[in-house]
């Protein structure tokens, strides 16, 4: 069904500008893999590893480790913790908090320097490093070949991504600007109440009032108003993930909210706005929205585009 969009959410398409503004980090293309290399200093900091609930983050090592001298602090926040001779999968569960900190240690069979290797799992709402390869031995040309070749799609990501800010902070405001920058085209903007059947998490942030969906020539948004709980410290979202079913994640572009989420104030809108492909991405999304410290967090399920 396609309905009128009020003014005010096109401005927010284009400019993304009001109380409060944050932009998540763009979600890399395909498998991103992170090295670190291990050195025989003992006073070598130990890495910081981004992990999170319901999401899989897999050790490779270069040498065969003891399944028996693996040390997890706060084991029991992991759903799943799968040690083989190389390798080591870890998934933690939901009684992890965001934010947390938890030093994992593995010990290697061989007995040759460093014998072990410490990093800090450190603990995020919606995001975690998938795959983290730990070198003891000099590397091979092939995997700094690798890296590099890693580092140039980043790299070509990056400037497309100025690129496209460039063009907008150029655009003009307003209806002219979303017709400028292509992202109204001659389609306009789809709507669609989605209330009833988005479900929230338990013990969020704020509850939900009403969730609307958008979609645009290339992009997608969800607005969400927001009621207050009986928090005692007021809330704003400053970042969010839109996750599909088969852990597909939209790239998050900008998040705006009206106001905190506080005591005495009336309910507060979010608006996240994504990119989409050409054609309308298919199934339900998982929205997750996240305040400064990561701790209070806001879960809705099953939104769905029109």
């Amino acid at each position: 069904m396609h309905h009128s969009v009020s003014a005010v959410l096109l401005f927010l398409l284009l400019a993304g500008e009001g109380t409060a503004l944050a932009q998540s980090p763009p979600a890399t293309a395909g498998l991103s893999v992170r090295r670190i290399e291990l050195v025989s200093d003992d006073a070598q900091p130990a890495a910081e590893v981004a992990v999170s609930p319901g999401l899989s983050t897999v050790f490779i090592f270069d040498s065969e480790v003891s399944r028996e001298g693996l040390t997890l602090e706060g084991r029991e926040r992991f759903a799943v913790v799968d040690a083989g001779l190389t390798t080591l999968r870890l998934v933690p569960s939901e009684k992890i908090s965001a934010g947390e900190r938890l030093k994992l240690t593995v010990r290697f069979l061989d007995g040759a320097a460093p014998a072990s290797a410490t990093v800090v799992l450190v603990a995020h709402p919606a995001r975690s490093e998938a795959l983290i390869e730990v070198y003891r031995r000099k590397r091979s040309v092939e995997t700094y070949q690798e890296e590099v070749r890693q580092a140039r799609i980043e790299a070509e990501q990056c400037r497309e991504e100025n690129e496209r800010l460039r063009a907008e902070r150029s655009a003009p405001d307003g209806l002219t600007g979303l017709i400028s920058t292509e992202v109204l085209s001659k389609r306009g903007v789809d709507f669609r109440e989605v209330t009833k059947a988005v479900t929230q998490a338990p013990g969020g942030a704020a509850s939900k009032h009403n969730v609307y969906a958008y979609r645009a020539a290339r992009r997608v948004a969800v607005e969400v108003t927001l009621k207050y709980v009986g928090d005692a410290q007021p809330w704003t979202a400053v970042g969010a993930t839109l996750r599909g079913k088969t852990n597909d994640e939209l790239k998050v572009l900008r998040v705006w909210q009206s106001g905190p989420v506080a005591s005495g104030s009336s309910v507060q809108r979010v608006v996240v706005e994504a990119e989409a492909a050409s054609e309308s991405p298919l199934g339900s999304y998982t929205l997750k929205l996240w305040d400064a410290d990561m701790r209070r967090t806001i879960t809705l399920s099953n939104v769905s585009f029109p």
